[in-house]
């Protein structure tokens, strides 16, 4: 369920003690999971500077990664990939694409016929409502702050408190813990343990 997280911890493991604070980690070997699109494994103190804030998860790709990966075991995904599409969104000066990407970012995340439909109060739909009519790179600005409010305050307190995170961030000290599969069951049990 947490295959990007699996991966990361699996490969701080191998890393072992060569990648401890303030060295570069080593490249893989052939026998270890590639992570992340071939990027290194983040440092230690970028895997707890995830614990300590949102912002930070946030502004790193790794943590994005990851915490995306949480999501989907909670089923919210929806709520980073519409953040993530208007950030995209925002990086688009071409008038042209603009408005296409406006029209999928909305047919995706904002249309009530979307499964992937994100929770907005009605104000904010109204606002992103008048703002389709001429889309801009800020058409979903409201929309993506209050889906970065809801991943803040909702979903993120868990990611930190998940076994999961927890073993990552033991994993990534050097310190002793269960292997990732062991960790992966726990947190898959208590995922559902949760949701009941």
């Amino acid at each position: 369920m947490y295959l990007v997280l699996e991966l990361l911890v699996a490969r701080l493991a191998a890393r072992g003690a060569d990648g401890g604070p303030g060295k570069k980690p080593r490249e893989p070997g052939p026998h270890e999971p590639l992570l992340l699109d071939g990027d290194a494994p983040p440092t230690l103190e970028e895997i707890q500077s995830w614990g300590q804030s949102f912002d930070r998860l946030m502004r790193s790709a790794a943590g994005r990664k990851v915490f995306r990966d949480f999501l989907r075991g909670e089923y919210s995904e929806e709520n980073i990939m519409f953040w993530l599409a208007c950030e995209e969104l925002k990086r688009e000066v071409d008038p042209d694409a603009v408005e296409e990407k406006a029209r999928f970012i909305y047919e995706d995340y904002i249309s009530i016929l979307s499964p992937k439909e994100v929770s907005l109060d009605s104000r904010v739909r109204e606002t992103v409502n008048r703002n389709m009519v001429e889309p801009t790179p800020h058409t979903f600005d409201e929309a993506q702050l209050q889906i970065y409010t809801l991943m803040h305050r909702d979903s993120y307190p868990r990611f930190v408190n998940s076994p999961l995170y927890k073993a990552l961030a033991r994993m990534s000290a050097g310190s002793p813990s269960a292997p990732p599969a062991q960790s992966a069951q726990s947190t898959q049990s208590a995922s559902v343990g949760d949701a009941k």
